[in-house]
């Protein structure tokens, strides 16, 4: 039995509400899943009454979102913003705290390793805590890295502290 991602849920819901004839190939392969695997979703949203299914031509199928749905997209999308707001929060807390660490250290600046919302993030309070950010990597100052959605501070000469 499959597994419920509330992601793929969520973004099923989502994608039948903006174009209630599309395809199951098409959620598959907009979500990185099986056509199988979007089939099973798409009957268990029928059974628990959030969407219902109608034969357009032979083999063409119209999905529409009931007000049960439309209320359990809603509560998918409050869930998720609810998560990445404490993940924000919880990442500008990690990321000022660290800051404690590199005025204490005594440096103004430190460098950044790494990509997207994570590195966004960090940079962005960095900025607003007044420490620099040097456009590419230096050995002689902090750097922040970013992988696989974690923080690691690296200090010059010394060991490295996780987030």
């Amino acid at each position: 039995m499959a597994q419920i991602n509330e992601e793929h849920t969520l973004s099923i819901l989502e994608n039948i509400e903006r174009n209630p004839e599309i395809t199951q190939a098409d959620l598959a392969a907009q979500l990185g899943i099986a056509v199988g695997s979007v089939n099973w979703y798409i009957k268990r949203m029928v059974k628990k009454g959030w969407v219902k299914v109608s034969r357009m031509q032979r083999r063409r199928l119209r999905y529409l979102l009931t007000p049960q749905g439309i209320s359990e997209k809603s509560r998918l999308t409050a869930s998720f913003l609810q998560a990445s707001l404490k993940w924000y929060r919880l990442t500008r807390e990690d990321t000022k705290r660290l800051l404690v660490d590199v005025r204490r250290a005594g440096f103004d600046a430190v460098c950044i390793e790494g990509d997207g919302d994570l590195a966004e993030i960090v940079y962005l309070t960095c900025l607003e805590a007044g420490v620099s950010v040097l456009p590419a990597v230096d050995a002689a100052h902090p750097v922040f890295r970013i992988v696989d959605f974690h923080t690691r501070l690296e200090m010059p000469e010394e060991s490295e502290t996780q987030v």
